[in-house]
């Protein structure tokens, strides 16, 4: 009874601080601002809502893995000039954690949710280093260490880009929607040579692969007539990587994608103008939600020869954040193939898919 009453509580306190947008004097993403590294890997008080993000897909000796860890802060009111108290409640720190058994086609997911304050979560200003209770992100020189555990499950890894960091839209100002406001500041390290630990139902498995990191932080992202997004990452086996995004509106209807092209050198090409078709050719249902995702997309853009076929590695991949977030989503692991400039293609990447089992707007 005390459990239930928690998760009403921290659902209730959750649903009035992720309402908040618009009511706050918090600053909006604008044209013109330049990312400056390390700094801009650290957070930004300034802004309402921000989320360092990392998947991949890993392998162990005979076995395939995906995962999932993202970091998420909510401010809850902007930063005083001076704070009278290290306790005082400022920030909301959510965390989610999943992994992919694709061998055994498993899936597992965790989540924490802490106030800001000494020994529960926090994140600095001048580097990347987010924490929430024992689960971090932290950069040490040129790598990248993240780790996360709960009870069976855990992960430890280690990740070094292989190319430079990527902004997105222009110069890391990515437009969302219709309106200048409705925008955040996006860049990615779209390849990370990762190495660690997987940890799952209680086995431990020595992991290499490939992973994505994303830090993407703003203060208004969704209007009230928008329910969610769809949101593609893709490593292609020819050292090239793809980032293709999409709002979809509460009617179903799509606004026009667009995306990255990351070149096998690391040279970034913004798509935003040119054609993107993203087709869903597939349904998988929720046994649980009963919510109905996409399952299977075809990808096409005619200027750079792309055309993917995108599918789950596993169908079963659907997050229930009840009692950190109290968002429903599909986050999973996938793999491509297709065509680019004219040669055949494969890959694998992760799809994050938004507003299917409710709406977003007004949480975000």
């Amino acid at each position: 009874m005390i459990r239930t009453w928690l998760t009403v509580l921290t659902v209730v306190v959750l649903a009035a601080a992720f309402s908040w947008a618009g009511k706050t004097d918090f600053e909006d993403a604008r044209p013109g601002r330049t990312l400056t590294f390390p700094r801009d890997h650290g957070k930004h008080p300034e802004f309402q809502t921000e989320w360092w993000y990392f998947t991949g897909n890993l392998t162990s000796d005979r076995r395939e893995w995906g995962f999932q860890l993202t970091f998420f802060r909510r401010g809850m009111v902007k930063e005083p000039a001076e704070r009278k108290s290290a306790w005082a409640v400022r920030d909301l720190y959510p965390a989610h954690f999943a992994l992919t058994d694709v061998t055994g086609k498993k899936f597992h997911h965790a989540e924490l949710l802490s106030r800001e304050g000494p020994g529960l979560a926090q994140a600095d200003l001048a580097d990347l280093n987010v924490r929430v209770k024992d689960w971090s992100a932290r950069r040490k020189g040129d790598e990248i260490h993240v780790k996360a555990r709960q009870d069976g499950y855990a992960l430890e890894l280690t990740l070094k880009p292989l190319k430079p960091v990527v902004l997105h839209g222009d110069r890391g100002y990515s437009r969302k929607g219709d309106t200048h406001r409705q925008a955040s500041y996006y860049y990615s390290f779209t390849r990370l040579e990762a190495s660690g630990t997987v940890t799952f139902d209680g086995t431990s498995h020595k992991v290499r692969g490939s992973a994505w990191m994303d830090h993407e932080f703003g203060s208004s992202l969704l209007r009230e007539d928008q329910a969610g997004w769809d949101w593609f990452s893709l490593q292609l086996d020819d050292g090239s990587e793809l980032m293709v995004f999409r709002l979809r509106k509460r009617d179903g209807s799509h606004e026009r994608p667009f995306g990255t092209f990351v070149t096998d050198r690391g040279h970034a090409v913004d798509l935003e103008g040119r054609r993107i078709t993203v087709t869903a050719e597939q349904t998988w249902t929720s046994p649980r939600t009963h919510a109905t995702y996409p399952s299977k997309w075809t990808i096409e853009i005619p200027s750079k020869k792309i055309t993917l076929t995108i599918v789950p590695l596993l169908h079963d991949q659907e997050f229930i954040a009840e009692r950190s977030t109290g968002i429903i989503y599909w986050e999973g692991a996938v793999k491509a193939h297709g065509s680019l400039d004219g040669r055949p293609v494969s890959g694998k990447g992760y799809v994050e898919l938004t507003g299917y089992a409710h709406a977003l707007a007004g949480r975000l």
